[in-house]
Order: C-alpha cells, then sequence, then structure tokens
C-alpha cells in the first residue's frame, strides 16, 4: 500500500544574501510578493496537496519567520474591536495549529541535501515532500497538489520538471530521460548543472520533490558534492541506481524564480496583473512605462 505524503520540509536556512540590504534585518522568505511573503505561498501549496506537518530548517536570524505562523492576539482583537473581519479572515492563513509546525536549526551550510537531511528524524519512515519557497509556481491547480495526485499512481520518488532552453541548462539539475510518458518521464539519470552542450534533455527540476525515506539513508552516508556541499541530486542520482524509481513530473503552470531580483519583480507583475482588485490600475501603469520607455528610445 502506498503511503500519503503528509509532511513536507521547508528549507530555509539561506542567508539571502542576493537580496541585501533588505535581508540583513528580515528572513528573505518574509519578503512580500504583493501582500504575502513567500513562505504563505508555499505553506498554501502545500496545505491544498493535503500536508499535516510543516518542518521548517532554519539557521539563526530567522526569528521573523517563526513569528510569523503565531497568532497575533493583540492585533486579531484589535481587528476585530474595529469590526475588520475582512482582515481577521485574511490573518486566518498565517496561523498554524499547535503542533503541526515544527523548527530544526541547520548550524553549518552544508547544501540543499543536508538541510533536507537535518529532518530525518521528524520524517522518520515515511514519504515526504521538499518544497523550496523560492521556486513560486502560479497555477490553477496547485505545482505539489498535481505531483501527489501523480505519486499516488507510480509511487517512488518525483521531481517537478519544466522545459529550458539549452543555454539556460547549466543553472539546473538536468534529467536523462529513459521513458517519455507525456506529464511524466522515467528517469535513468541526473547532471547538475551541464555545460549547454552537454545537457542530456531539456527538462530541468526545480524546487518541488516527493521522496521516499530512502532518500535520507543515501544522505547519511554522502559526501559532498559539487562546490563542497552536500547535494539533494546526488542522493536522487543514487536512488536511480539502485531502485530505478525515480519520475521527473512536467507540472502545468508558471515558474517564476524569487531567488533572483529579476525573477522576484517578474512574479510581482504576474501575481499582480492575476488581482482582481489591481489588475486594471496596475496594468494602466505598465502600459504606460512601457509606452514612455518606447518613446525615450
Amino acid at each position: 500500500m502506498k503511503r500519503k505524503v503528509t509532511k513536507a520540509v521547508f528549507p530555509v536556512a539561506g542567508l539571502g544574501t542576493r537580496f541585501l540590504p533588505a535581508t540583513k534585518s528580515i528572513p528573505k522568505e518574509i519578503m512580500t510578493l504583493v501582500d504575502r511573503p513567500l513562505i504563505q505561498y508555499a505553506i498554501d501549496e502545500a496545505r491544498a496537496a493535503g500536508i499535516k506537518e510543516f518542518i521548517f530548517v532554519t539557521s539563526r536570524g530567522k526569528g521573523a519567520l517563526e513569528d510569523y505562523f503565531d497568532h497575533a492576539h493583540e492585533l486579531e482583537a484589535n481587528l476585530r474591536k474595529a469590526g475588520k473581519e475582512e482582515l481577521l479572515e485574511a490573518l486566518k492563513d498565517t496561523n498554524m495549529e499547535s503542533g503541526a509546525i515544527a523548527y530544526i536549526r541547520q548550524h553549518k551550510a552544508l547544501g540543499l541535501g543536508h538541510a533536507v537531511w537535518c529532518a530525518r528524524r521528524l520524517i522518520g519512515n515515511e514519504p515526504f515532500a521538499v518544497i523550496l519557497p523560492d521556486d513560486v509556481i502560479a497555477a490553477e491547480k496547485p505545482c505539489l497538489q498535481q505531483m501527489v495526485e501523480a505519486h499516488a499512481e507510480v509511487g517512488g520518488n518525483m521531481v517537478a520538471a519544466m522545459e529550458v532552453p539549452p543555454e539556460k541548462a547549466s543553472a539546473y539539475g538536468v534529467l536523462d530521460i529513459k521513458d517519455d510518458m507525456g506529464s511524466m518521464v522515467s528517469v535513468k539519470g541526473m547532471v547538475e548543472k551541464p555545460k549547454p552542450d552537454e545537457a542530456p534533455s531539456s527538462l530541468a527540476v526545480i524546487g518541488r520533490y516527493i521522496l521516499t525515506p530512502k532518500i535520507m539513508q543515501n544522505l547519511n552516508r554522502m559526501k559532498s558534492g559539487a562546490g563542497g556541499e552536500i547535494q539533494l541530486t546526488d542522493a536522487i542520482a543514487d536512488e536511480i541506481k539502485k531502485s530505478g524509481n525515480v519520475y521527473g513530473y512536467r507540472f502545468r503552470g508558471q515558474r517564476f524564480d524569487c531567488g533572483s531580483k529579476a525573477g522576484f519583480l517578474q512574479a510581482t507583475v504576474a501575481f499582480g496583473l492575476a488581482r482582481e482588485e489591481l489588475h486594471d490600475e496596475f496594468k494602466q501603469f505598465l502600459v504606460g512605462m512601457t509606452a514612455m520607455q518606447k518613446a525615450a528610445e
């Protein structure tokens, strides 16, 4: 019997140096995309996929991230007193029930594989999801929910994948495909950051994973890989060799890399335009800006 995926790991220990000076005092995951922090998009996606236990791998200086999920009793009382029911409703999604959320410290920045490994005792012997909050995905059906539904059919390990042009392949882990079944592919290998002419396919791995507990065993034995870090990709590649049960899933939706400034700005435009109450005014502004730039050229 295949076990349901009810636990998710959120690796949020990074320093966010690409967003300095903003990240000097706030965790990158708290930076707002329109009016919600990045981490909220990740949590909402996990909830939609049926996740019940949320495991955050953090580091020093992430207190604001932990506070964000607590009940703000004084704020809630003031809003209730002022009759601001709509704002109270908006706060509901930010509250986590006692015991649903756990925080684990990653004391050394030893890579994504190491961050996931830090959660091993809370994962136990269950399949689990990994969500990288930097990757924000706009989709009708949330990406992880699509994956959980596909995973229920095949089991094993699954990575979210998207098509990238050859010149961008060197920024990703790229899949070496065994069988292409449309929305899903079975995988015979993974190449981390290949040169454009050495990429085995155009399918790149992005920050959503469903993994078996065997991945933790593989990480236990891992030596540091590329960049002196313990790579999650290496542990997944091990599983391809041992079990051959690794799948790539072509999700339906648009991914934004909010770990980069350009990606964050692109996401802001896309998510801003998608909001009914902002769409008309924002679109008018963007059209005006584009026209001004053209005229200046």
